[in-house]
């Protein structure tokens, strides 16, 4: 997969200089729960202070941008799997903790507005579904509805970060775009041919109605 990288974040001049955390504050950080740090950081976001939104999705956007070459996305494991007994996909429990692995980190990117490094992600996982059959109402096609959104999403939150002129490499951005638009268009016609219904309709008319 492309590292997330491609796609800058704002330029370091433009950021606002990080202080020291105090000794006691960085203690309860290093030992509190997720869920209690989840609540704090959602109570500061929602207290209204004037740019702290702002700071903290630029300082997420930094910490993405300095991880991506040291914990690229493994696509090793496949995101669903198919048996001799069985001819219809489905996600296995190993597998179904590598979706939700790569989507919680494709979230994490269009959440904070790297949208066009998160749809790339998510194109490979569009793309996984290349040669598998499902039944109708199954796992299957519950999972790959949840993608269906978040790939809606994901392609919201890239025009916002064009808009927000965020995007310093127009080709690579083009790209991505063009990637997950092909693999979109190549799931739906292969599902299509075996008479199962597509399960990315909602991205798709996203994507094709997208001018970028």
């Amino acid at each position: 997969m492309p590292a997330p990288q491609s796609f800058n974040t704002n330029s370091p001049s433009s950021e606002p200089a990080l202080g020291h955390v105090n000794l006691m504050v960085d203690t309860f950080i290093a030992n509190a729960s997720p869920d209690d740090l989840r609540a704090l950081v959602r109570g500061l976001l929602a207290s209204g202070t004037p740019g702290l939104a702002a700071n903290f999705t630029a300082a997420a956007r930094r910490r993405f941008h300095s991880t991506a070459t040291a914990k690229p996305c493994s696509i090793q494991t496949p995101f669903f799997t198919m048996s001799s007994d069985d001819p219809d996909a489905t996600p296995s429990a190993e597998s179904t903790e590598h979706l939700e692995h790569i989507l919680n980190r494709a979230r994490s990117y269009y959440g904070v507005g790297l949208g066009f490094a998160s749809l790339t992600m998510l194109t490979d996982v569009v793309r996984s579904t290349k040669g598998l059959e499902w039944e109708d109402v199954s796992q299957m096609t519950s999972a790959l509805s949840v993608v269906d959104s978040d790939i809606t999403q994901a392609i919201q939150s890239s025009k916002e970060e064009l808009d927000a002129g965020r995007v310093e490499d127009l080709s690579v951005a083009h790209q991505a775009v063009d990637e997950l638009r092909r693999a979109i268009l190549e799931s739906h016609r292969e599902v299509k041919a075996w008479g199962g219904e597509p399960p990315f309709e909602r991205s798709l008319a996203s994507v094709l109605h997208w001018k970028l």
